[in-house]
């Protein structure tokens, strides 16, 4: 049985470690301080208080909320173009190379396969000469992912193979590497130009418009259905359990897909429309997922926590509950993981994997029967406290959730933590008559 789990951990190891994943996962992160600088412009736009609206049109005029939809357009309507040169960037880099011009070269590409035009109001006018920033956020999240690595597969090839310029070893490095770029710049261009034609042509449409409606679109409804959010959840739990970090790897692979989520909610908000569960609207989000899932530490361990600090027997778990008490406040687990242990422990496994599966089962139903809004584009630190983060995301309602779901998970836990403790309480016991033994045994023979 050892033999096979080791050999299956092998190879997720061996996909999670490949360069496309880690292109994904690590390029996608330099997303990160614009998702939560513009949240901080968003919430200033809709914080959920009575007569709010009212309250700042009465002082900056009805169009008050314009300047700050600046902002939020200009960091969550560009995140598929940042992941884009994001994930070019970390494959050549992770190949050994210098990735900013495969960065550059992959925003190029994603630029010439947009639209050229979007259609005015009237729905028949095309207005050329703009950028349609609408693939450039949300709708373009696979198309960045596929632009991304097939530039950085292009351009790390190209200079394997040495594909390039060379020029004297007197010329600055700055110069050298410009000139090293050209020839898997044309062709990583040329490529994008031959597409954009070939879609056109053939398709009346372009390679970005048909990923999203072909590939983006299923993946978006299969992540916002309970057995995707089911399937994320104890993915989650289960790859930690193996020893293996989790939301590194699951949202790795999700995270632009329940971002896209999120933005696609925003768009209907900045509409004017009203968000609907199971009409207009996503119900698994980003915000599902850290605010719900894994709020508290993966598995939903905070609740653990709390057994230890308020009834454990053992010296052990009482300490170790202490210990986690603080980095648990702040969705920080990794201690009670490694402690307790979770890891490989048989009897953690259930409670680890039942909890999130449970809120999962809660938050989904209340979003879902309009007990709890859908989430916006509004995003928090992943160290945002519960109660506070779930206000923030959506108001009084998810911070009343958060505490439900946290309150299941006490009961969860409890009876695990209880025989898990007895376990410890039982071992504490024996050392210290083994150790009482001992002491005796040494003051006979020196008497």
């Amino acid at each position: 049985m050892n033999d096979r789990l080791n050999w299956l951990l092998g190879k997720v190891l061996q996909v999670v470690n490949s360069k496309p994943l880690v292109a994904i996962k690590e390029g996608f992160m330099l997303t990160m301080p614009l998702t939560i600088v513009g949240s901080v412009f968003l919430l200033f736009a809709f914080i959920p208080i009575n007569g709010y609206d009212e309250f700042m049109a009465g002082i900056f005029g009805a169009e008050w909320r314009t300047p700050l939809f600046q902002v939020v357009g200009a960091t969550f309507d560009i995140l598929a173009l940042v992941g884009a040169f994001g994930i070019a960037y970390t494959y050549v880099k992770y190949e050994g190379y210098p990735g900013a011009n495969a960065g550059v070269l992959s925003i190029v590409s994603m630029l010439i396969l947009l639209p050229a035009f979007v259609v005015a109001p009237d729905g028949v006018t095309e207005i050329g000469g703009v950028i349609p920033k609408a693939f450039l956020g949300g709708k373009g999240m696979i198309a960045a992912i596929i632009i991304g690595l097939v530039v950085g597969k292009i351009y790390s090839t190209a200079l394997k193979n040495d594909w390039i310029i060379k020029l004297p070893d007197a010329v600055p490095e700055g110069v050298s590497n410009a000139f090293k770029s050209l020839i898997p710049g044309f062709v990583i261009i040329l490529l994008a130009f031959l597409t954009y034609i070939i879609f056109d042509r053939v398709f009346e449409s372009t390679l970005i418009e048909t990923i999203y409606y072909i590939l983006q679109t299923p993946l978006q409804n299969m992540s916002d259905s309970f057995w995707g959010a089911l399937t994320i959840a104890i993915m989650i739990s289960l790859l930690w359990w193996c020893g293996v970090h989790g939301p590194v790897i699951v949202m790795g692979i999700m995270g632009p897909i329940v971002t896209a989520n999120a933005l696609h909610n925003q768009s209907l908000v900045n509409a004017g429309e009203a968000l609907i569960a199971g009409e207009n609207a996503k119900i698994v989000t980003n915000q599902f997922v850290d605010q719900f899932i894994t709020v508290g530490g993966s598995g939903l361990t905070f609740g653990l926590v709390c057994c230890m600090v308020l009834f454990s027997r053992s010296v052990q778990m009482k300490q170790l509950g202490r210990l986690s008490l603080i980095p648990g406040i702040f969705n920080i687990n990794e201690p009670i993981i490694f402690a307790t242990p979770i890891v490989f422990n048989p009897i953690m496994l259930v409670p680890f994997i039942l909890a999130p599966v449970l809120s999962v089962c809660m938050v989904y139903f209340s979003i879902n029967v309009g007990l709890v809004g859908p989430f916006t584009a509004v995003q928090v630190p992943w160290t945002t406290p519960m109660i506070l983060s779930g206000f923030i995301i959506g108001g009084w309602t998810a911070a009343v959730l958060q505490i439900c779901v946290f309150v299941m998970t006490l009961f969860v836990y409890f009876p695990f933590f209880k025989y898990q403790d007895k376990l410890a309480a039982e071992q504490e016991n024996e050392d210290l008559k083994s150790a009482s033994e001992q002491l005796k045994e040494q003051q006979k023979v020196n008497a």
